[in-house]
């Protein structure tokens, strides 16, 4: 079923780099930070809500299936899985290839003011 599910998506991969992520926010895609708490704490992209990958299949029903979900974490693993699983229920799922880091990388900002990636 896996293969299957892979191949559906084939020409639509699920890694998007900072600036795709960006504008897919701009047109209304959703985001999901899916890291612990303390690293939410440190900084955060402006407008992401905060699931942690292990609360995430409990929170799945609140996701809105209409649009792109976008998930990140610290450089991609974690966010990968979620986007993998989400994909593999249904949903428009992709990765924040690089996480957190890579949009930092790429000038982005990070909230509140001041926001800066956790060190692990």
């Amino acid at each position: 079923m896996l293969a299957r599910v892979m191949h559906a998506f084939e020409g639509n991969p699920i890694d998007v780099s900072p600036a795709e992520a960006a504008q897919m926010l701009a047109d209304g895609a959703v985001l999901i930070d899916v890291r612990e708490p303390y690293e939410r704490d440190a900084g955060f992209i402006g407008g992401s809500a905060h699931v942690e990958l292990t609360r995430l299949a409990a929170a799945a029903a609140n996701v809105d299936r209409e649009a792109p979900v976008i998930f990140y974490c610290r450089v991609g693993g974690r966010s990968t899985m979620a986007a993998e699983a989400f994909r593999a229920s249904g949903y428009d799922a992709y990765n924040l290839a690089g996480g957190i880091l890579a949009w930092v990388g790429a000038g982005m900002t990070l909230e509140p003011e001041g926001g800066r990636v956790a060190d692990h």
